[in-house]
């Protein structure tokens, strides 16, 4: 039986090589000299610090920037609203979005059986199994998910015949 495998994964070396580009352009550039701000990599996810909300604001916008140019989803980071911490500097912190929630693959599986297609679905674990007939079904069903736009970056892999 045809299947194939819905997931949501992070290029964790794509993102390293972007938050690496955008330090070095925070580095050179004109505007951020003197404000001592860095953007780091950790295991929980990516902070970026400045000393002024102002230049805070510009060292996302370029991290962003070097993201999407690296073809990292922006979905796929969460978080980041500017706080205060000591010292009048000003940080914010991304978490990393890696695999999809039970809430998240509950909502994804009753959008795919609405679609009245002979196909079913199964949550496991951290990504979802489609598995049909036809293999012209499992096709609409990945066409149809990409139209979702839906919260979290999707990636479709392990097709089977």
């Amino acid at each position: 039986m045809p299947s194939f495998d819905i997931v949501s994964q992070v290029d964790m070396q794509e993102v390293r090589n972007a938050v690496d580009q955008a330090n070095r352009e925070i580095v050179n550039r004109y505007d951020f000299k003197g404000t001592d701000s860095s953007i780091r990599l950790s295991d929980d996810g990516i902070t970026v610090e400045s000393s002024a909300e102002g230049r805070l604001d510009a060292a996302i916008d370029v991290l962003k920037g070097k993201l999407v140019r690296r073809n990292v989803s922006l979905k796929s980071i969460a978080g980041g609203e500017p706080k205060q911490i000591g010292g009048g500097r000003f940080q914010a912190v991304f978490t990393l979005n890696e695999g999809i929630a039970q809430d998240a693959a509950k909502e994804l599986s009753k959008q795919i059986r609405e679609m009245k297609l002979k196909v079913q679905v199964q949550i496991q674990g951290d990504q979802l199994r489609v598995q049909g007939k036809k293999r012209d079904d499992l096709q609409e069903v990945i066409t149809a998910v990409k139209g979702l736009d839906f919260r979290l970056p999707l990636q479709y892999v392990n097709f089977r015949d």
